[in-house]
């Protein structure tokens, strides 16, 4: 009895701190369903495909690949918060969302920017075991998934413990993006944003089981442009790269500061990636401005590659926001988070993204969360334009153009 109890005390224990270790991997949230209206894909309008696309907004998913997590692992976790033993900066709650597949999204939701985060896998294999069920009854960490033994970047959100997803490599994800993209080829640009990602929970406690990280190299850089292009092909024709935006422009910047971006009608079934995390400082050595690049980087307004920034707390950044997308730069912010706004109903900051005139509003909710029908701590919280539209006007960016009234596909 008092070896089982050591091992129960010892697997709570090691819990405790692997939970306190993924507080840091942890800014996501959820989506389920409702009864939403479809959007409203409209015959193209001349007027509107004259608008750049700095001077629109479109809603977004966030970890858009995301599938609920293991029942177990939640369970686990969620026993934990209650008793007391978690801090309310660890609350479980906030795992507690899921996406449908990206084409879903785009078409029965109008997503037009989606997130994903990736990790290498330069060899395979290397997530194909999940740590984490060992802490729970022993279950077997063997995934089985035969994708995830093939080399390249991997798709997940936590390694070893919040690992479900709809795609599990990069590649996959982007297969899906391009099958959707060419069976609606008069899309708006399509914003996918790559979040590189290294730090693991193993690298905060020291367990053989548990995966640790691996710093990237200049080979990982060029590895995840080449998956782009292995999917979209070498020429990148239906991608918006950093140099179309610079053209003659000596930076990206500078471009972006003189009105660089393409039109609506330039950019129709295009897609365009941004890339944020680990990676980044790699990506960017050695291609000034990010020549010959797929990517664009989110980056300080006064970078010289700078023509994405994210700011992702509207209220407190709203000043922030209007200043930046006033001189040209595309803004990714937050709708919500951690689903607080799914249980609470507020539409605060909602409201808030929608004002700031960032062009990129992300969301866990473009549908809610079924659970609002049937149980208590949830309410129909969704994100939508009033329209049931794709994308708007820009409020400002382009408020003199509101008069046009087209707002849709």
């Amino acid at each position: 009895m008092h070896n089982i109890d050591f091992f129960l005390n010892m697997k709570k224990t090691i819990f405790i701190l692997l939970v306190a270790a993924t507080s840091s991997f942890v800014a996501c949230k959820k989506e389920p369903k409702t009864d939403l209206n479809p959007p409203i894909y409209a015959i193209q309008n001349d007027s509107v495909d004259q608008l750049k696309i700095n001077q629109i907004q479109v809603v977004g998913s966030h970890n858009s690949y995301r599938k609920r997590t293991d029942l177990d692992i939640f369970t686990m976790v969620t026993n934990l918060f209650s008793t007391g033993i978690l801090g309310t900066g660890l609350d479980p709650g906030g795992w507690d969302y899921s996406h449908v597949p990206l084409p879903e999204q785009f078409g029965a939701f109008g997503m037009r920017a989606i997130e994903l985060d990736i990790y290498e896998d330069a060899q395979g294999g290397r997530f194909a075991k999940r740590g984490g069920l060992l802490l729970v009854d022993n279950r077997d960490p063997v995934s089985g998934i035969a994708e995830l033994d093939q080399p390249g970047y991997k798709i997940i959100h936590i390694p070893d413990f919040d690992y479900n997803t709809n795609y599990y490599s990069f590649v996959s994800a982007l297969k899906a993006v391009k099958v959707w993209s060419e069976k609606n080829p008069n899309h708006i640009p399509i914003f996918i944003q790559i979040e590189s990602k290294i730090d693991m929970v193993g690298d905060q406690v020291s367990f053989p089981f548990l995966l640790t990280s691996q710093p990237y190299t200049a080979a990982s850089a060029d590895a995840v442009d080449q998956e782009i292009k292995g999917v979209f092909g070498n020429d990148l024709d239906k991608v918006i790269t950093p140099d179309d935006i610079r053209g003659s422009y000596n930076t990206l910047r500078e471009a972006v500061l003189a009105g660089s971006w393409p039109t609506l009608g330039e950019s129709r079934g295009k897609i365009m990636f941004v890339m944020e995390g680990a990676m980044v400082p790699l990506y960017k050595q050695g291609h000034p401005s990010l020549e010959g690049r797929a990517m664009f980087t989110f980056a300080d307004p006064g970078d010289d590659e700078a023509a994405f920034v994210i700011l992702n707390n509207p209220i407190s950044d709203m000043t922030e926001i209007q200043q930046v997308v006033a001189q040209g730069f595309i803004v990714r912010t937050r709708c919500d988070s951690d689903t607080e706004e799914a249980r609470t109903g507020d539409y605060s900051t909602m409201n808030a993204a929608f004002a700031s005139g960032a062009q990129i509003l992300s969301t866990d909710y473009y549908q809610a969360d079924e659970r609002y029908k049937t149980e208590a701590g949830w309410t129909d919280y969704h994100v939508a334009f009033p329209s049931g539209t794709t994308f708007r006007i820009n409020p400002v960016t382009a408020s003199d153009k509101v008069s046009l009234g087209f707002i849709g596909e």
